[in-house]
């Protein structure tokens, strides 16, 4: 078994967009309106209508489905931004320079909940680890990490 994809409802799929392929310059890889019967059979909610848009890191990897309902429209809980609610809380992206992404996206407006921090203590495999985390425009925490073999 392996993870195939992400899910992420979000309120405004274009501001959405520009966050994820614009800023962290991920792919658009597919794009539907989800409706009809089978659709409402699968999330429960009678006359479901929905913006899926997939995209994926240009290295590959696990992909991200966007999905904006159209109908019925969602709403955000506060408290899903935070670390310590209960649920899928934040996925992780594997960056080759952390310093220099940090400084790009928060040049580019991204708010981070801290600058880069080293964990104390390496990984498996000698790997040192350093990670920040940011939010997505509808608050899903996106952890940016960078793995470095220790000597």
């Amino acid at each position: 078994m392996q993870v195939n994809h992400l899910n992420i409802v979000v309120a405004d799929m274009d501001r959405t967009l520009a966050f994820y392929v614009g800023l962290l310059k991920m792919r658009q890889t597919f794009e539907v309106i989800l409706e009809g019967e089978w659709i409402e059979s699968v999330v429960g909610l009678p006359e479901a209508r929905a913006r899926c848009v997939f995209v994926q890191p240009d290295k590959g990897g696990c992909r991200l489905e966007l999905l904006q309902y159209l109908v019925p429209a969602g709403e955000s809980l506060p408290s899903n931004a935070l670390a310590n609610t209960l649920g899928l809380r934040h996925f992780a992206l594997d960056v080759d320079d952390l310093d220099a992404e940090y400084a790009r996206l928060s040049e580019s407006g991204v708010n981070f909940v801290s600058p880069p921090v080293m964990v104390p203590f390496q990984l498996v495999g000698g790997i040192q680890k350093s990670l920040c985390y940011c939010h997505d425009p509808d608050g899903v925490i996106v952890e940016l990490c960078e793995h470095r073999r220790v000597s």
